[in-house]
């Protein structure tokens, strides 16, 4: 594939992601925009590598890094989720305006 087709491919894809972000009220659905907007700066590191790395094997450890720092956030964001389910019985953002003392 060309290496212009994999980047407006990971634009659109960090775009969706950050809608969803910017525009959705459920922390689940916030959570799984985070990981497309990841994995579609991963597409781009690794387009980046092959475009204008000598073997390309520098993007693939950046993009192995992202991935475990994506694993990481996930399993945090999932025990938050967790948590204001038990609290407040909902995981919208907008129900929860002050944190529980």
């Amino acid at each position: 594939m060309s290496p212009a087709l994999m980047l407006s491919v990971a634009l659109i894809l960090f775009a969706i992601g950050l809608f969803g972000v910017l525009f959705r009220r459920n922390f689940l659905v916030i959570l799984m925009s985070l990981e497309l907007m990841l994995n579609a700066s991963n597409l781009a590191i690794l387009t980046a590598s092959q475009m204008f790395g000598k073997d390309g094997l520098q993007g693939h450890f950046l993009v192995l890094m992202i991935l475990v720092i994506a694993a990481v956030e996930v399993a945090i964001g999932l025990a938050i989720a967790i948590h204001m389910y038990r609290t407040a019985n909902t995981v919208e953002v907008d129900a929860l305006s002050e944190l529980p003392k």
